[in-house]
């Protein structure tokens, strides 16, 4: 029998508790989808909280790189969710579900193609890394407020450019009266699209 399993990838200076609610709310509409929402493996800071790569010192022109150095600890950090889950990607339905740097993480993921997945929710994020070449199809949401203060929403506008130039289907919901944040709004439709995807 396939397994589904949805990891969500939390924000710098969060942690996956953040997250987890998130599951809760969709256990009905997914009832036989496990959930899985780890910490990144760095620590933030002094002051609690834990991020995938470090914002000291990043610029428009080193962060592709950040994201590239992130790769092997966020790679290990998806192996051991999947272990202890019992899910192997390349059989099972395996989806992610980010929120900002958690998104900037799950979107490098999908374009890098190192990860067979079903499906990628994407909030408030953006694409800093691109691959050149076709990686396969993989249905992906994005949704943004429109009122973002960190990640302003053309980003999100510019992600789906640039996903649908690699083949993959990209949908952008935005949200106009939204900061930098995830709704109810989001979750609905967030809700939906898994449902959707992972049947």
């Amino acid at each position: 029998m396939t397994k589904k399993l949805v990891i969500f990838l939390h924000g710098v200076g969060s942690s996956g508790a953040d997250l987890a609610v998130l599951g809760q709310l969709w256990q009905e509409r997914l009832p036989d989808t496990h959930f899985s929402a780890p910490n990144a493996p760095q620590a933030f800071g002094q002051g609690g909280g834990w991020q995938w790569f470090s914002l000291n010192g990043i610029t428009e022109a080193n962060r592709p790189q950040r994201i590239v150095e992130a790769r092997p600890e966020f790679d290990c950090t998806i192996q051991a969710v999947c272990q202890q889950q019992g899910v192997d990607p390349s059989q099972d339905k395996l989806a992610f579900v980010g929120f900002s740097q958690g998104s900037i993480m799950a979107l490098d993921a999908l374009v890098s193609g190192r990860w067979p997945l079903a499906a990628v929710v994407a909030f408030s994020g953006r694409l800093a890394t691109f691959q050149g070449k076709p990686v396969g199809s993989v249905p992906t949401l994005l949704v943004h407020g429109q009122r973002d203060p960190v990640i302003p929403w053309q980003e999100s506008q510019q992600a789906q450019e640039k996903l649908k130039a690699l083949g993959i289907q990209a949908q952008v919901v935005w949200d106009a009266t939204a900061g930098h944040t995830i709704t109810q709004q989001g979750v609905d439709k967030a809700g939906e699209f898994l449902a959707k995807h992972l049947a």
